[in-house]
């Protein structure tokens, strides 16, 4: 693959994933968070498991270690993400995205007790600043956590907890699968995690609400931000790594932010910017032989 289609992907990876935020921001001006969750992931779920159906040879799992990165993947990766649409209902979809740098420094926490991996202290140090950062996005009122705005980031931040717990138990379970279905399958059983959740929760739509501006954040979401977005993620994951491919995520956040300025009028505030740089620089010194490692790579340099 040329350099060129290798930047072109990535672009368009961040833009897709950068622009699901204010896609959500919108539909939850028409439809229930927990059903509009739910409904995303049916339509990403059909799409890649017929991909699935036609590309992988073996697309059905049955081995117990799949099964079990399926269920963990379903319940935690995918129907985690009902925070996310919850907690947008009143957080700004850039902030929203930047929240999400954390879930590689919550991963790497995940991993010491579930896969006994070790922190070193450098890490741990990126570690606190990242926690640092976060704390200055989410700004939290110590006399109303549970209320308002605090109350709505910590949602997020709880889903951000839950993706990254997800991504550890699905590498702990060691699945066989190959991840076109071992996605397809967890998004169709996050799908229906959220579906349950949303009936007990009361949430109806009425026939009021679907129209052509929900209806279009909604195949935005379910289409291209999930279902081709993974396809491009998979192909970025096979030719460049994981190490490459989570990089994607602190271009997505800078992505949401500037689409939430221009088409929705949000306003990012300095601390939020200063919360960002800080969750970044906190991922540098976690992944600091990964990244001199890749940086090695990339110009043929092999890292000491």
């Amino acid at each position: 693959m040329s350099r060129a289609l290798d930047a072109s992907l990535f672009v368009l990876l961040a833009v897709l994933w950068g622009f699901s935020f204010p896609a959500i921001s919108i539909g939850l001006e028409y439809l229930p968070p927990l059903l509009f969750a739910a409904a995303r992931y049916d339509i990403a779920a059909i799409l890649l498991l017929a991909a699935a159906v036609v590309r992988v040879e073996k697309w059905r799992p049955t081995a117990r270690n799949d099964l079990a990165a399926v269920a963990g993947g379903g319940v935690f990766l995918i129907a985690g993400n009902g925070l996310l649409f919850l907690g947008q209902q009143t957080v700004p979809s850039g902030v929203a995205a930047i929240l999400q740098g954390l879930v590689p420094i919550l991963t790497a926490l995940w991993a010491i007790p579930l896969l006994g991996e070790r922190l070193s202290g450098l890490g741990a140090v990126g570690v606190a600043i990242g926690f640092l950062g976060v704390g200055l996005v989410v700004q939290p009122d110590p006399g109303n956590l549970l209320v308002g705005d605090t109350a709505a980031r910590l949602l997020i931040v709880g889903q951000v907890c839950s993706v990254a717990l997800g991504g550890v138990l699905i590498q702990r379970a060691g699945p066989t699968l190959e991840q076109l279905p071992l996605v397809g399958w967890s998004m169709l059983v996050g799908g229906l995690v959220l579906h349950a959740v949303s009936l007990g929760a009361g949430e109806l739509p009425s026939a009021d609400v679907i129209g052509p501006v929900s209806v279009g954040a909604l195949l935005y979401l379910g289409v291209f931000a999930t279902a081709i977005a993974f396809m491009i993620y998979f192909t970025i994951l096979e030719e460049h790594g994981a190490f490459e491919a989570a990089l994607i995520g602190y271009l997505v956040p800078i992505v949401a932010t500037i689409a939430s300025v221009f088409l929705l009028g949000e306003e990012i505030g300095v601390l939020t910017v200063t919360g960002f740089g800080l969750v970044a620089v906190g991922f540098v010194l976690l992944k600091r032989r990964a990244l001199a490692e890749a940086i090695g790579f990339s110009t043929g340099v092999s890292s000491p």
